[in-house]
């Protein structure tokens, strides 16, 4: 399922407004504007998405995630980033959800939480990091994400769901009609990276907080935003993972300020067991291979002889050279080449993706994680 294909249906419209005095004469009162609101606030209010909801909004979110970057097959990688990830998760605020941790087969440096517990990160972003403080710095970030319903709140506070009469789902859920809306919602959110500053900021804090509870630096998350804003140093637009505002300057400050403020000392940063276990390599943003509909990724030269190809051909053609779209999908097919800068998108964001789709199964003991713990320090 492409990003691009995602229409979110439009919330709450309202008709025309009726006046808001009183009409002489007449037998029963018109809700005044005032009144409409009240009706849209209480909507919204009822959009209580259960934990079962959350869990299932959270699963097709997951898959549309995999079925774009496809999943590394490499079940040693995925039990170390379960292993970070799972102390940290353990000593969260939702220490009994079934969390996943999954590796995305793609070169583009981008992490993405998933609500009711589905945490991923990329390939490219574990060769962009080097410590495994970093790493639970930003696993920690996107844990808070979840633990703290960020993507399910913004759907109910924008109104991307339409709730109209379908709002009853049962033992106080929303019914699945507007589930499937509201999974289309979370996944563009989550995708683009749409989170708003304040839960942003809260994600760096709480997650921060939580790696230094385990005893891991808790300047981890500071230090990848380093890495990213070094790596998108040559461009003016943002670029994937934390491309959301505020911006990196800022959030490398809070950091800085929070450490001195509540005196987090943890010294963990376990960079040894971190480079035996992670080998990748991450590629600069100008070699990232790009997967989107039309003429992604191509080469300032290519894109040229491209553009000027298709012009032609649509001239034949008496037409605009546009891929239909059917169904809301769009039916173009997807072009990769070595460079993204030159289409001025966003390479980590629209990276190529691997083929395989299937998530990694992996299994960790209280024993394993116990053991684990003592190497933090390390």
């Amino acid at each position: 399922m492409k990003a691009t294909a995602i229409v979110l249906a439009a919330l709450f419209v309202a008709g025309s407004a009726s006046p808001a005095r009183a009409q002489l004469g007449g037998l029963g009162k018109i809700k005044s504007i005032g009144d409409k609101a009240v009706d849209a606030k209480n909507k919204a209010d009822e959009f209580n998405v259960t934990d079962q909801e959350e869990r299932q909004i959270g699963e097709q979110v997951s898959a549309q995630l995999r079925d774009r970057f496809g999943v590394v097959q490499d079940e040693k990688v995925t039990k170390y980033v379960t292993l970070v990830g799972t102390v940290l998760a353990q000593a969260s605020s939702k220490p009994k959800l079934d969390w996943k941790f999954i590796v995305l087969d793609t070169d583009g440096v981008n992490a993405f939480a998933a609500p009711g517990g589905f945490i991923h990160v990329t390939r490219g972003l574990l060769g962009l990091i080097g410590t495994e403080s970093e790493l639970a710095g930003v696993l920690g970030h996107e844990i808070t994400h979840v633990t703290e319903r960020h993507s399910i709140n913004a759907v109910k506070q924008n109104k991307a769901v339409t709730l109209g009469g379908e709002v009853a789902g049962g033992s106080g859920g929303v019914g699945q009609q507007v589930v499937a809306r509201a999974t289309a919602a979370v996944f563009n959110s989550v995708f683009e990276g749409q989170f708003s500053q304040k839960d942003e900021n809260e994600s760096d804090r709480v997650g921060s907080q939580l790696a230094n509870k385990v005893g891991y630096a808790p300047n981890g998350i500071a230090e990848v935003l380093k890495k990213i804003q070094a790596r998108n140093g040559s461009r003016s637009e943002r670029n994937g993972m934390f491309a959301s505002h505020p911006s990196i300057k800022e959030r490398i400050s809070n950091n800085e300020k929070l450490i001195k403020s509540e005196k987090l000392s943890a010294t963990g940063g376990a960079e040894a067991r971190y480079k035996q276990n992670i080998t990748f390599e991450a590629k600069p943003v100008t070699e990232i291979a790009t997967e989107v509909e039309g003429a992604a990724g191509l080469a300032a030269g290519d894109k040229k002889k491209e553009d000027e190809k298709k012009a032609d051909e649509s001239k034949k053609k008496g037409g605009f050279g546009l891929s239909a779209i059917t169904g809301g999908k769009q039916q173009a097919t997807s072009q990769q080449a070595s460079s993204a800068g030159a289409r001025g998108g966003v390479p980590d964001r629209d990276a190529k993706g691997g083929p395989n789709k299937n998530a990694v199964t992996v299994k960790v003991s209280a024993a394993e994680i116990e053991a684990f713990k003592k190497g933090i320090s390390a």
